[in-house]
């Protein structure tokens, strides 16, 4: 892509309110809407969780896999342990460890004005430490 005047950028903004501490929420269809209103035909779509204790990956859209990674995270990070984070106040060192292990941004392909991903690749967003208001970032960039 040869970047010139008709190279674009636009930004906009998901936002959740989680009723659990951890959620892993679908997000395809809202990132799919704000690429197609982003005018990007070719280029490409950063998807970011905008809080230090939840993430944004892509993976299988299975209930199965999701609850193995509640499952896996939670032997790897596990609730209710004396963390030295908790002794500032704080009581969610877990959520900051799980965050870390899932991510807090992907890049996504964009494709003749669509997110371009494979036949089993969906968006999520992944709460850790939930019950209050949250954002997704999505800038799409190209032309």
């Amino acid at each position: 892509m040869e970047l010139g005047t008709d190279l674009k950028i636009f930004t906009d903004y998901l936002w959740f309110n989680t009723k659990k501490r951890q959620e892993f929420v679908r997000i395809t269809d809202e990132i799919s809407a704000i690429v197609k209103k982003s005018a990007v035909a070719d280029g490409i779509a950063l998807v970011s969780a905008m809080h230090i204790t939840s993430g944004v990956y892509v993976n299988d859209w299975e209930d199965g896999l999701i609850e193995d990674f509640q499952v896996w995270l939670e032997k790897l990070a596990p609730a209710g342990l004396p963390y030295k984070h908790h002794q500032t106040g704080e009581d969610n060192a877990d959520a900051h460890l799980k965050r870390q292990l899932m991510a807090h941004q992907v890049v996504l392909a964009i494709t003749d004005g669509k997110l371009d991903l494979g036949p089993w690749e969906q968006v999520f967003y992944a709460e850790f430490d939930g019950r209050r208001r949250k954002r997704v970032l999505l800038k799409a960039i190209g032309d």
